[in-house]
């Protein structure tokens, strides 16, 4: 099943487009285009329902949040929304300001997502109106002691909000409100660079346009293949090589990335 989710993104080769983070968005384009996708950056309102009318699906990253683009987000994922394209949203910082999380919250409103993935503060936030940040990182992660609970708290948000789940930490779950996937790969030296996270988003909107028939089976598929990419980029590593290294390293990993072997090196168990 995880072979078949990225054969698809190779053949079909979506073209995604992306409302994101600044910071990140060339590192967000790079990692489309090393899994086999094909990005288009446009956060402008008088194109953003063009742009979205061509593309396969759409990814909605609040990192860098300003008035001018929250129009343009709304109108996107409307767009999307008509058009039944899958939507990516990546609430990151909720919880950090009032604007982020109000605009998030707005979004969930206003605009129907296949996939809301965020850390688990970030969700937290949204579900309940608190939760852990510090600036746009979480300081809540799951572990052996909470993972049930978790689980849970990721199943029910799931079903209340009609979307797949993805939570990221050191043990990422990923559910639809009936399954839930509790995968292992990654590396924390993956929580050094800006913007593994958003290279997530991005990618798993490619994931979900080329498999939109199966949304929580391509979630799962990109949060592994993220993952075990991460573990291939620690591994070639030098006693020289630091963040800037590595995150290279994490692209090549990805656009290397054959389906044989995602299958094989996934490490998750099911809840």
């Amino acid at each position: 099943m995880l072979k078949e989710m990225l054969e698809n993104v190779k053949s079909k080769s979506p073209l995604v487009h992306n409302i994101t983070n600044y910071v990140t968005v060339n590192d967000c384009a790079n990692i489309l285009l090393a899994c086999g996708a094909s990005p288009i950056m446009a956060d402008e309102l008088d194109e953003v329902e063009e742009i979205t009318s061509i593309c396969s699906g759409l990814n909605i990253n609040i990192g860098t949040l300003n008035k001018r683009t929250i129009p343009s987000m709304i109108a996107a994922g409307k767009k999307a929304n008509e058009l039944n394209h899958p939507i990516v949203l990546d609430p990151v910082g909720a919880g950090a300001s009032g604007l982020r999380t109000e605009t998030a919250k707005t979004l969930l409103e206003k605009v129907k997502f296949s996939v809301v993935r965020g850390n688990l503060s970030e969700i937290k936030c949204l579900a309940v109106g608190i939760g852990n940040t510090r600036g746009v990182d979480s300081v809540d992660f799951i572990n052996e002691k909470n993972i049930d609970t978790v689980v849970e708290f990721a199943k029910d948000f799931a079903l209340k909000n009609s979307c797949v789940t993805v939570i990221t930490s050191a043990v990422d779950i990923i559910t639809d409100g009936k399954i839930a996937y509790c995968v292992y790969n990654g590396d924390s030296i993956m929580s050094k660079i800006t913007g593994s996270g958003c290279q997530l988003s991005a990618m798993m909107a490619a994931y979900i346009s080329a498999n939109p028939d199966n949304i929580l089976e391509a979630a799962f598929a990109c949060v592994c293949a993220m993952g075990l990419c991460g573990e291939t980029a620690k591994k070639r590593m030098s006693d020289k090589d630091g963040n800037s290294s590595y995150r290279n390293y994490l692209i090549d990993a990805v656009y290397n990335l054959t389906p044989a072997e995602l299958e094989k090196g996934a490490r998750y168990e099911i809840r």
